[in-house]
């Protein structure tokens, strides 16, 4: 591989990446000409996967085009340990049932985004069920308390008096032994995940094998534009929604929010997207390019077709001559990262009070979006954008702060 071809490579390696450790130990790897093995693991704790999992299989697609090896590793023996990373407290385990239903719908999912005949599911079950109890001594014992005390979110546990139950530190072991088995090259993971990750290369060398490099993606937040995309936060998009919610869902993010999605999750080139930044300083509406977004990611996981169908129907809803030219424009806070409906409704000015509100909203006379609001105690997240209706007259766009 020529100086120039090297630097296009790791180029689009490091793309929306946060970290690469270590770089010269990669292009010596990928300097060997072989596939290298690129390992990135799941916890089967949900059965569906969004588009924050996607930030970190795009780039493993990225590495299976270049000719790499896929080892998308289910933890189903892992995933009921609980990954503590980022907790505050233990998390209860899930029964074999629940990850084994879990990972079938992963493994279903997945080949949304990698290549089938590139990539190879495995289990850690495979590995992990041979274990004896000396086995998992000796794994244990390659690790002090105060090593594993030099994680972040444990330190923070430990000095707050919150409890740290012992399986716990076998999580980041067993996640370590993984790539020990694996004999991985390259393992991909979330930001929050570097200590597990590291962990990896440190195992990797314990049994005499040569570490794997480590490359972290940023965590994508979800449609709030604050806490990391999450399904049981409720601000996620997730790779089997409808094409018409896919669609509306990144609709609704805010234009900040925007380009973080055109960043981690667009296939266009950084130089298209600053191009259309450029664009939009200049004068352009940016919902057009909130379009293109929201095109080109339900076309991945759909159809062109669905993509336009998505469309119209937005168009339909939003654009059919309804909404009027001289809409004002708001801000309102949200002091809880949500707000109630009455209460936006009241702080864009678009009621006098929110008995008001209320009052509307039983009457039908409240929309948000184009969808009528039924009930007065339904919420909107801080970092949407919506238009909201009052009565026939009366609109405004809302962006909730």
């Amino acid at each position: 591989m020529d100086e120039l071809t090297q630097k296009a490579t790791m180029d689009l390696i490091k793309r929306g990446a946060d970290e690469l450790l270590i770089e010269s130990e990669l292009k010596q790897k990928l300097a060997t000409g072989r596939p290298l093995r690129i390992k990135a693991g799941f916890d089967p704790t949900a059965p569906d996967l969004h588009l924050g999992h996607t930030v970190l299989l795009n780039k493993m697609r990225q590495l299976q085009d270049m000719g790499h090896h896929a080892l998308f590793l289910i933890g189903d023996f892992t995933g009921m340990i609980g990954d503590p990373t980022g907790k505050n407290a233990t998390r209860p385990p899930l029964s074999r049932e629940q990850v084994l239903v879990n990972a079938q719908s992963y493994r279903e999912q997945v080949f949304k985004v990698l290549d089938p005949e590139k990539t190879e599911i495995v289990f850690n079950s495979a590995w992990m069920d041979k274990f004896s109890a000396v086995d998992l001594i000796r794994l244990a014992a390659t690790h002090t308390v105060a090593q594993m005390l030099e994680r972040d979110d444990f330190s923070k546990r430990y000095k707050g008096n919150q409890p740290i139950a012992i399986h716990e530190f076998i999580y980041p072991l067993v996640q370590g032994y993984d790539s020990v088995a694996l004999k991985a090259d390259l393992e991909l993971g979330g930001t929050d995940q570097k200590f597990n990750l590291l962990m990896g290369r440190e195992l990797q060398r314990h049994f005499g094998q040569p570490s794997q490099c480590v490359l972290t993606m940023p965590l994508l937040e979800g449609l709030d534009g604050v806490s990391k995309m999450s399904k049981s936060l409720g601000n996620y998009v997730g790779i089997t929604d409808t094409p018409t919610d896919m669609f509306g869902k990144l609709m609704s993010i805010s234009d900040e929010l925007m380009w973080r999605y055109y960043e981690l999750l667009s296939f266009r080139s950084m130089s298209e997207i600053a191009g259309l930044r450029e664009e939009t300083k200049a004068g352009r509406n940016p919902r057009d390019i909130k379009v293109m977004l929201a095109q080109e990611i339900v076309t991945r996981f759909h159809s062109s077709r669905d993509a336009e169908a998505a469309l119209a129907e937005f168009e339909a809803r939003f654009r059919r001559g309804v909404l009027p030219d001289d809409m004002p424009e708001v801000a309102v806070i949200a002091t809880a990262g949500e707000i109630l409906v009455p209460q936006l409704l009241k702080q864009a000015d678009l009621v006098s009070s929110a008995s008001e509100a209320v009052r509307m909203i039983q009457q039908g006379a409240v929309k948000l979006d184009g969808e009528r609001v039924n009930d007065k105690a339904d919420v909107v997240v801080a970092g949407r954008v919506v238009v909201a209706q009052v009565g026939k007259r009366k609109f405004a766009r809302i962006t909730v702060q």
